[in-house]
């Protein structure tokens, strides 16, 4: 049941954020599928006791692989998937509770917060940036094998 519940949940705010970032009618539950992929695999990692960064990076990489794939099937900008599925990962509760105790003055908890976002914030953007290289990389063997 607590799986279901994620799922779910990623799912309805993967396909909202679509809404919201105008993605085309026909792609959002699409989205919405990217979004809620990432979120199970993140939770799935968290499960078996990987730590959040490296479960970031690996649900990111995995957004980023299915945004591409998706795009070359439906002919349609990698941006409006990966973007609608990201949302799910981003650790802005975690931003937040940085910032409510540095308004709390516990700097302490605050730094280790705000560290731990700004990791997985990173972990994010390097995970779509390595799919996005390994695509690359492979579009340049195939191009070169077709000469």
């Amino acid at each position: 049941m607590f799986m279901l519940t994620h799922m779910i949940t990623s799912f309805i705010a993967s396909a909202g954020f679509g809404v919201l970032f105008n993605a085309p009618k026909k792609s959002l539950l699409k989205c919405g599928f990217v979004g809620m992929v990432g979120w199970f695999v993140y939770i799935w990692l968290v499960n078996w006791q990987y730590d959040a960064v490296i479960s970031s990076l690996i649900a990111a990489f995995t957004i980023a692989v299915i945004s591409q794939i998706f795009a070359k099937m439906y002919k349609t900008p990698i941006i409006i998937f990966s973007v609608a599925g990201i949302i799910p990962l981003v650790p802005g509760g975690i931003a937040y509770n940085a910032m409510r105790n540095f308004v709390e003055n516990d700097y302490n908890t605050a730094i280790q917060l705000a560290a731990k976002a700004f990791m997985i914030s990173g972990a994010i953007a390097v995970g779509l940036v390595i799919s996005e290289v390994i695509n690359q990389m492979i579009r340049k063997v195939q191009f070169k094998s077709r000469i």
